[in-house]
Order: structure tokens, then sequence, then C-alpha cells
């Protein structure tokens, strides 16, 4: 199973392209504006509006042998320690082995962004190579996570 925390994911078409060509089913979670797509794999799942309510519904679902697509950290820390394999929209693994310095990371972040409300940006836009990159994973993922099962 793939789970999307789909509300602003930039690869919800790559997801659907790449699960069909290996027939695994897809459940897009978000609090709504997401169209049901015609394809029997692709599942949408509306959970109640308010804060993190995706996340907590992938995260209680999520487990080994699935695969997360998720730029939230909180949450891919969580379903990394439930034993599903996580993939940031660039094509980054977040694994055991790298989740600690991420979290770190958005930690120090955040409190640079609080020390200095005129800091602007955070991050680069999400590109070609990103998307070419994040297919090349997921396909990785779900063999791995193929071998899990």
């Amino acid at each position: 199973m793939i789970y999307v925390d789909a509300d602003a994911c930039p690869v919800k078409a790559e997801v659907e392209r790449v699960a069909t060509r290996n027939k695994v089913p897809v459940r897009l979670v978000a609090n709504g504006g997401i169209r049901p797509s015609q394809n029997p794999l692709i599942e949408v799942v509306y959970v109640s509006q308010g804060p993190d309510e995706a996340d907590k519904w992938i995260a209680e679902n999520a487990g080994v042998g699935d695969v997360v697509i998720t730029a939230d950290i909180p949450l891919a820390a969580k379903c990394v320690e439930a034993g599903a394999h996580v993939l940031r929209h660039d094509g980054q693994d977040i694994t055991h082995a790298n989740i600690g310095n991420i979290l770190a990371t958005r930690d120090l972040m955040q409190d640079l962004r609080a020390a200095d409300p005129f800091r602007q940006g955070g991050g680069r836009p999400f590109s070609k190579a990103d998307r070419s990159r994040f297919l090349d994973a997921l396909e990785r993922a779900l063999r791995k996570a193929g071998n899990s099962r």
C-alpha cells in the first residue's frame, strides 16, 4: 500500500502512474479539495478538518511493507518507527539512519525563523530533477516493500 499525505503533494500524478504500473493500491489522505480518481487502485480518504488530521490517520495505518509519501518530518518519523518506507517529494529516503538529523535540522530552522521574523523563504522550488528522482525512488521503494511483505 502507498499512503500519500496529499493536501499539498506535488507528485500525486506520478504516484498514480507508478502504482498503476506496479498494481499497488494507493490511499490519498487529505482534508478535502482532491477529486476522486477513476483508477480503481486509488482511494481518496477524507479526514476531518484540522491540523495534522491527515498525518494522524496515516501514522495510525501505515506499517511494515507500506510506502509513505510526505514532506511532514514528524509524520515521517512516526512512519519510519512503524516500519514503513518513507519518501519525500524530491525522492529523498527517510530512514532510521537519517531521521534524527532531519528532525534536528527541521527544529533548528524552526528556531531560526522564530528568532528572525524577517527571514524569508526556506526552500528551493520543486524541479523536474526532483520529480525524476522521486519516480526512481518510488520504484525502488516499492521493490523493497515487496520484499518485506
